[in-house]
């Protein structure tokens, strides 16, 4: 059995969805990131840069005891070796393969989550919306450049690493399903190779079903306060309101040891 720590995010939605597709067991176990699950003691054990979703698999690879990962790059290939799906095993097709999750991962990720904070999440935070243009403008601009470089490479493949549906399309479709909704664009018109893909993916009955883990998740209706007080959490993080924490993660990082 594998604890999946997640919360329903695009990032929560790439392990939800390699679990389907390994048709492995897995017990979700919910991070409420705007109600500060991730800087508990206990998450900061497995996880110790308070991010998810991360797991526990207490049957690991080894056969030893239960093995804790982080960051889904990480995440995703470990479980393709535990299962020998979706990584080739040859070397070429193995790093043709990881090439592609790296640049999810240092890439398509971050650019999208930057972009949507200064869309949508800005107009909250700033005292006036004028800071927000060139931080729309940088990242929006970042998205239009990423989506031609998948488009680019779909042109030829009909995967992300080549012709096998891999952990590379896993980890970047929950992300590149929206970069339409980001560029404010038609996909099948800007990137019709995306499109393409997106739909492809799409259509695999796991990604369905990875997708709609944990839907009932934050549904609930949040007073205004209650409101201010997750953006404070998840958007004002500074050096002050970082200091709080340390003792923390010294503390779970010796009990993780």
């Amino acid at each position: 059995m594998i604890d999946a720590h997640f919360w329903p995010t695009p990032n929560g939605w790439k392990l939800t969805i390699m679990l389907e597709e390994c048709g492995l067991d897995y017990n979700v176990i919910p991070v409420d990131i705007g109600g500060g699950d991730q800087f508990k003691p206990e998450f900061l054990r497995i996880s110790p840069n308070n991010r998810m979703p991360a797991i526990v698999d207490h049957h690991p690879l080894d056969g030893g005891e239960p093995l804790a990962i982080f960051e889904s790059g990480a995440i995703l290939e470990y479980l393709a070796e535990k299962t020998g799906k979706f990584l080739p095993a040859d070397p070429r097709g193995k790093y043709r393969t990881l090439q592609w999750v790296h640049w999810q991962m240092a890439n398509l990720g971050p650019m999208m989550g930057n972009a949507n904070h200064f869309k949508n999440y800005g107009r909250n935070l700033a005292d006036d919306p004028k800071q927000l243009e060139y931080g729309v403008k940088r990242f929006v601009g970042e998205v239009d450049r990423l989506s031609a470089v998948m488009d680019a490479q779909l042109s030829v493949n009909e995967y992300l690493a080549g012709p096998e549906y891999t952990i590379a399309d896993i980890i970047s479709y929950p992300w590149a399903f929206l970069a339409g909704r980001t560029l404010d664009e038609d996909m099948s018109e800007t990137y019709p190779n995306v499109q393409r893909w997106i739909d492809q993916v799409h259509a695999r009955p796991a990604v369905e079903t990875g997708r709609r883990v944990g839907r009932d998740l934050g549904q609930r209706k949040l007073t205004e306060e209650e409101e201010k007080a997750r953006r404070e959490l998840l958007f004002h993080q500074t050096t002050e309101s970082n200091k709080k924490f340390r003792a923390v993660r010294a503390d779970a990082a010796r009990s993780a040891s």
